[in-house]
């Protein structure tokens, strides 16, 4: 008996080692926290893309919880507390409201971020050479691309004077961050800002309620995870009301809207991408500087500005990335 019990002894000693080695250790976790949805973000490939030129395959030796906001902004608080409480690898945050929310959260996980403003004015790191904490990333410009596609939409549309800025005030720094920009720029052309203020489908309608009511010449649309994601609904308001619109990124473009100038955000994720995968592999966000744009793209349908009316210059058609006819 006990020599049948020694046996068995043996084997399950045997066979314990056996089944320890064949557990895979657990792979690093990425919280990615966008302000879109699955549905009409693009750019998370190329978040992929990145990663995987850092040498991490997802699924392979990394994993990606991906976190769509939808505009919901009020989430961050408690999502963010739920990852740093598991204590993920990295917190990757395209857009300026989600990394904040970040960096209130924790001060020893890594934050990859994707900001317009400067990161050094929000507080997201000391200094863009050397950001001396737990995050960085990549910078675009913000503040200049505002003015420059105020600029353009006023080239486009000469005789334009009174300008309706429509912003979500759920996404709170990037309005102010958009007001402050094209105030500024408005004033050095002499155009007047409106404001318009939506956060909801209704919203929306309500603002073109008021935008034909006080009679705006032009309306100039925030980049909102938001408003990205109605798209389609500010599109066909802006030609249902005959409004010349110019609006931050392509996507606008191709579902009708007149025209788009913004960074290009392909690149941007990807450089996020990356940069998620150096400090994976044992890279301080401190000593990683912040990366600045330097891709920009201006598309212009004209099938939409033929139907405003609108006679698009040579000179814009020269510079423009994209043409819809």
């Amino acid at each position: 008996m006990r020599r049948r019990e020694f046996i068995a002894g043996l084997g399950g000693a045997a066979a314990w080692p056996l089944a320890a080695s064949t557990q895979q250790p657990a792979l690093p976790v990425i919280g990615f926290v966008s302000g879109r949805s699955t549905d009409d973000f693009r750019e998370w490939p190329d978040f992929r893309k990145g990663l995987s030129e850092a040498g991490y395959i997802e699924g392979q030796n990394v994993t990606v919880e991906y976190h769509w906001l939808e505009g919901r902004f009020d989430r961050l608080p408690s999502l963010m507390a739920d990852l740093v409480r598991r204590r993920v690898a990295v917190i990757a945050t395209p857009g300026d409201t989600p990394a904040l929310a970040a960096k209130a959260a924790t001060k020893t996980i890594p934050i990859v971020f994707s900001v317009g403003e400067n990161p050094v004015k929000l507080g997201l790191v000391a200094s863009l050479a050397r950001p001396g904490g737990n995050a960085t990333g990549f910078n675009f410009f913000h503040h200049e691309i505002m003015g420059k596609r105020l600029g353009l939409l006023h080239e486009l549309v000469p005789k334009s004077v009174r300008i309706a800025v429509l912003v979500n005030p759920a996404n709170a720094p990037n309005a102010e961050s958009t007001l402050r920009a094209t105030s500024e720029a408005a004033g050095a052309i002499g155009l007047q800002i409106q404001v318009l203020k939506a956060r909801t489908s209704r919203e929306i309608e309500a603002a073109f309620a008021t935008l034909e009511r006080e009679r705006a010449d032009a309306l100039f649309v925030a980049p909102d995870a938001f408003l990205g994601s109605r798209r389609v609904q500010v599109a066909t308001l802006a030609a249902r009301h005959a409004i010349p619109a110019a609006y931050p990124d392509r996507i606008f473009v191709e579902v009708g809207g007149l025209m788009s100038y913004g960074t290009d955000l392909a690149e941007a994720y990807r450089q996020v991408g990356i940069y998620t995968g150096r400090i994976l592999k044992g890279a301080k966000p401190a000593d990683l500087p912040v990366i600045q744009s330097t891709k920009f793209a201006f598309a212009i349908n004209l099938q939409t500005a033929r139907a405003l009316g609108l006679t698009v210059p040579p000179d814009l058609l020269s510079i423009a990335d994209e043409v819809i006819e």
